[in-house]
């Protein structure tokens, strides 16, 4: 469950000069930008969150002003539960009755690779866009835009659009790249300024250290951020940076008052309003909008499939940081599913954020929300070197959370978190054996992980024996374990070891 915090008003004055010089004359501007990011989710979670609360914050927005725009900061076709049927085309036609009026890519976007990708931007009725994805020939992907503008009256506003890099190790691209977003930030201000722009956005689904640079490069005034699941207002000279939490649990409302000063510049202000829609009531529009695809999965998934005896818990900390009783339950899934010596999966695939206290009754809907991305189970066989590279990996980035943090079955490892990254791996047991570097084991893993995603490019040095193609859903392996055993009783056995 989200942690929920009660936020109020912030005041900010920033100014900056913008490098074009537009009409002496035009009056000076109120917008009121709605920004929200990192939204699957189609209901509230604990009473915040959801479709229905934020058509509410919009629909108050739009009462209080003339001027209104609303951003997306990425994440949205996937992972969900229905995303995992429809590959995301619910949310698209929600976020289109919400009244959305841009969007950036994020990493997401691209989990089903980029002709889904493709197919969801033809189905927006809002622009979608991000400037640094691009094609192998350079050109931006069909359908999506690397800018866009925005008139209100005498003032035009420019958006565009960046995208992680990082998106090549967490989603599925190929074979669409991402250029650097600092030198794509700056190609993209002077662009939309010289077409007449007065005022430039940077809508950027970028990590913390790509937040921070262009932040300190201050090619644009405003950035609107996502994909860090952050609620953060930040500020470094004269450009500030928003980023409101994930699921709309959380919305900020920025209100930018834009003018002229005697040389005819452009100078700015903004006040920004953090909404917790823990106390907004659901608008009754787009209620009804989600009950009608909720109605779709509880025909399809609210089917029990058994119990758990034991306490599980898939917070996102959690499953990214240290050994956990779902990510055990998960691995061995797999690896007993197809036969293999060890089984391997990446924290970053289980999603659902949920505590199972003893006696909860599991749905099949539980699973998918956990497993929501529609890997398939693969199987691999690679030396043991591949292994302990592999581990390595998963082990390297804890302190940033990151999603591709192991969960092993077959295998007992001590680490050391606090040692440099790629030297943290202390030993490695299979079964009662210590792990044979010149051995060949048999591997289960996920089909997402076995092409390298999350850095795990030592699993591209396997041979294959069922690939992505013939391999079963993670998801349904995950299910038909619960439901052959009744009851389930996941623990933290000592798979994962911390030492000094």
């Amino acid at each position: 469950m989200a942690t929920r915090l009660l936020i109020g008003r912030l005041t900010l004055g920033l100014s900056a000069a913008a490098l074009t010089v537009g009409l002496a004359s035009a009056e000076p501007l109120h917008l009121r930008i709605v920004h929200f990011n990192d939204l699957d989710r189609m209901s509230d979670d604990d009473g915040a969150g959801g479709l229905p609360k934020l058509a509410t914050v919009i629909a108050n927005a739009r009462e209080g002003a003339d001027n209104v725009l609303v951003t997306h900061g990425g994440d949205t076709i996937s992972p969900s539960i229905l995303a995992s049927i429809d590959e995301g085309a619910h949310f698209i036609d929600l976020l289109n009755q919400l009244g959305t009026d841009v969007m950036v890519l994020g990493n997401h976007e691209y989990d089903f690779g980029p002709d889904v990708m493709m197919q969801r931007v033809a189905e927006a009725q809002f622009p979608v866009v991000s400037a640094n994805s691009v094609n192998p020939d350079g050109s931006i992907p069909d359908g999506v835009l690397a800018n866009t503008t925005f008139d209100y009256g005498d003032w035009t506003i420019g958006v565009f659009g960046l995208t992680t890099p990082s998106t090549v190790d967490r989603a599925s691209p190929a074979p669409v790249a991402f250029l650097d977003v600092t030198e794509t930030a700056a190609a993209q201000a002077a662009e939309l300024e010289e077409a007449g722009a007065d005022f430039v956005i940077a809508l950027a689904h970028t990590t913390v250290a790509e937040d921070r640079a262009l932040m300190e490069q201050a090619a644009v005034p405003l950035i609107l951020g996502g994909d860090d699941h952050d609620l953060r207002i930040n500020w470094f000279g004269d450009t500030a940076f928003v980023e409101s939490n994930s699921q709309a649990d959380f919305v900020t409302i920025i209100d930018l008052m834009l003018d002229r000063d005697d040389e005819d510049q452009v100078v700015w202000h903004a006040s920004y309003d953090i909404v917790n829609t823990l106390t907004v009531e659901p608008h009754e529009g787009m209620t009804a909008a989600v009950a009608v695809y909720e109605g779709q999965l509880d025909e399809e998934l609210g089917v029990e499939i058994g119990s758990t005896a034991t306490t599980m818990n898939t917070d996102r900390q959690m499953v990214r940081t240290g050994e956990n009783a779902f990510g055990n339950l998960v691995a061995d899934s797999m690896r007993e599913a197809v036969g293999a010596d060890i089984g391997f999966t990446n924290g970053g695939g289980i999603r659902a954020g949920r505590e199972y206290t003893p006696g909860t009754v599991i749905q099949r809907r539980d699973i998918l929300e956990e497993l929501p991305f529609g890997n398939r189970t693969v199987l691999l066989e690679l030396s043991g070197a591949d292994v302990l590279a592999a581990l390595e990996n998963g082990f390297s980035r804890i302190e940033d959370v990151a999603g591709r943090f192991p969960h092993v079955s077959g295998m007992t490892v001590e680490y050391a978190p606090g040692r440099p990254a790629g030297e943290r791996v202390v030993s490695v047991m299979v079964g009662d054996q210590p792990l044979d570097p010149s051995a060949n084991y048999l591997l289960a893993t996920n089909d997402y992980m076995a092409g390298g995603g999350d850095g795990y490019g030592a699993f591209t040095n396997a041979r294959v024996i069922i690939d992505g193609t013939s391999g079963e859903l993670m998801a349904g392996q995950v299910m038909d374990a619960i439901e052959a055993a009744g009851e389930i009783s996941p623990a933290v056995e000592g798979r994962l070891v911390i030492v000094e």
